[in-house]
């Protein structure tokens, strides 16, 4: 992996040594978390954006602990989970459907990237030569695949823009690290590889990426149809992406893309080996587990400022800042320039050479999928393991400018995009309201119709028990005709949805409060507590998921 192919910066450096120092920060980054997470949430402004911010503050605080981030933390320890989460949600259909613009976003743009600026070395990259713009192209073309669509689906963006998104980050994590690897072959050999040399390295690294992932989720998969016991399949949950992407790495070929296509299979196949009970509890503590790994990555981010300034003597601060600002400026302008320029060709070649009838391109679709091309800390991570010193002892003289540009880069988009997005979204016209999908009605009636068919031959066959089966039937009858058909009706049914959750909600508080006096009065003890507890909680979740059904 690029991270081992260098001399690394230190991991949480702060002053002192042992235990306690490490104990220390992780416990303040645990604290920033939680604090400006809650804040992000009462300001109703999607926490990375704010966490990124916060760390940025707090890295001017006097006596604050300088905290490196070393690529190995990122590599080794935050991207396998959090790859395999991001993935696991991922429709394979959608997937599918969207896999041109899919691929034209996570290899094309990643390898129109690494070229434009290879090409702009020396004119618009003072210092630096085509293969130093070649490992900085590498460094900044993968996008993060948390930013963009946490910030997406809070405000409604249709699901097909955010489908290609996160697809587009999660995939192009491979093939910016495998460029990330060119670049320094070519800066430490000083050997440029051909094409079909980069052709067929690409294919080992993805196909044999695939290969390893598939395997081994098949046979995680086959293991848990003989497990039924949730804190044994949550770990097994936990070691599986740890344990594909090391495989992966071991065998030289991707391991980002063996968690991804890992995480897609096990997903898929989860359904049929995985009972509600342990899906209710994996799903809480991988919940927990993504939101502390992104949020410490995200406060790591807006800390790196004083070591990424650090890096850099000879220039001023408004020299620094021109650079940074510009060089932000132009990567999301060669995006945009991709997004457009590629989608309209497709679809000139198609419209008019292939004679294809394809859908017009919608230009606000594509600039909304240009202005979400944010930057994470994987770009940092990669910036940060590159050498220190070339293979003829010289000291490698742009890395300091190649980790400030990177984090500028990540600030830029992270912050500016992310802030301005939501209201972009709006201004557009593109923001869709919170409703049930055609194809999740229909599959609704369909579930609904065959519970019906299902009760109605046990009550012939159960005749002493025809009344409580009667009463099913009406109840599941009456969920039936309460799904809307037509525009207008749906209208009325969210309204009267949205009533009727509210009255259940208030309800269930009532009992909550209820229950934790009966605990305090001596009454139960916090075994039946929990218990009751459970149950008022997965009826919430049902009201929050549309499941309301009659009392």
């Amino acid at each position: 992996m690029c991270a081992r192919a260098s001399h690394l910066a230190g991991g949480l450096m702060l002053t002192g040594s042992g235990v306690q120092p490490v104990q220390a920060v992780f416990l303040l980054l645990l604290v920033f978390v939680a604090v400006f997470a809650g804040l992000a949430r009462r300001l109703k402004v999607p926490y990375p954006i704010l966490l990124v911010i916060a760390g940025l503050l707090l890295s001017f605080l006097p006596g604050m602990p300088r905290i490196g981030l070393d690529p190995n933390l990122v590599f080794l320890v935050f991207l396998p989970p959090l790859l395999y989460s991001a993935a696991w949600t991922l429709s394979w259909r959608e997937f599918q459907r969207n896999f041109v613009s899919i691929a034209m976003l996570a290899v094309g743009l990643v390898l129109f990237t690494v070229l434009g600026l290879a090409m702009a070395a020396g004119s618009l990259l003072p210092g630096f030569d085509w293969r130093s713009a070649v490992l900085l192209g590498a460094v900044v073309a993968a996008t993060d695949a948390i930013a963009a669509t946490s910030i997406a689906r809070r405000v409604g963006l249709p699901q097909r823009i955010a489908d290609i998104l996160e697809a587009e980050s999660l995939v192009n994590d491979g093939t910016g690290l495998l460029a990330l690897q060119f670049g320094l072959l070519m800066l430490m050999t000083g050997r440029t590889p051909s094409v079909v040399e980069g052709v067929g390295r690409l294919v080992f690294l993805t196909g044999g990426g695939v290969l390893i992932g598939l395997a081994m989720g098949a046979a995680v998969a086959w293991f848990e149809r003989w497990v039924d016991d949730g804190p044994i399949e949550i770990v097994i949950s936990i070691l599986v992406p740890y344990a594909t992407y090391l495989i992966g790495d071991r065998a030289h070929v991707s391991g980002v893309i063996a968690v991804i296509a890992c995480s897609m299979y096990m997903s898929r196949k989860s359904p049929g080996y995985m009972s509600p009970q342990v899906r209710l509890q994996a799903t809480a503590v991988w919940d927990a587990l993504t939101f502390v790994l992104n949020g410490i990555v995200f406060v790591l981010i807006g800390l790196q400022l004083p070591y990424v300034m650090g890096q850099i003597s000879g220039m001023s601060r408004m020299v620094l800042l021109e650079y940074g600002v510009g060089f932000s400026a132009m990567m999301i302008a060669v995006r945009m320039a991709w997004v457009y320029g590629e989608t309209y060709i497709a679809y000139t070649v198609q419209r008019w050479v292939q004679k294809v009838e394809v859908e017009k391109p919608e230009p606000r679709r594509l600039f909304v999928i240009g202005w979400g091309g944010m930057r994470g800390v994987l770009s940092l991570a990669a910036a940060v393991s590159l050498p220190y010193v070339l293979p003829d002892g010289r000291m490698f003289p742009q890395r300091s400018m190649i980790i400030y540009l990177a984090f500028c880069l990540i600030v830029t988009t992270l912050v500016v995009q992310g802030l301005t997005l939501p209201w972009l979204i709006r201004r557009l016209g593109l923001s869709e309201p919170v409703r049930m999908k055609g194809e999740e009605q229909e599959a609704r009636r369909v579930l609904l119709r065959e519970a019906l068919v299902h009760l109605d031959r046990k009550r012939s066959k159960n005749r002493d028990q025809s009344a409580m089966f009667g009463e099913l039937i009406a109840s599941y009858q009456q969920r039936l005709d309460a799904i809307p058909t037509e525009r207008e009706e749906r209208v009325q049914q969210s309204v009267d949805q949205v009533r009727r959750s509210d009255a259940i909600l208030a309800v269930l508080h009532a009992e909550r409060e209820a229950l934790i006096r009966l605990r305090d009065e001596g009454q139960i003890d916090d075994e039946v507590l929990r218990t009751l507890q459970r149950e008022l909680d997965l009826e919430e979740s049902r009201v929050h998921t549309g499941w309301v059904v009659a009392y």
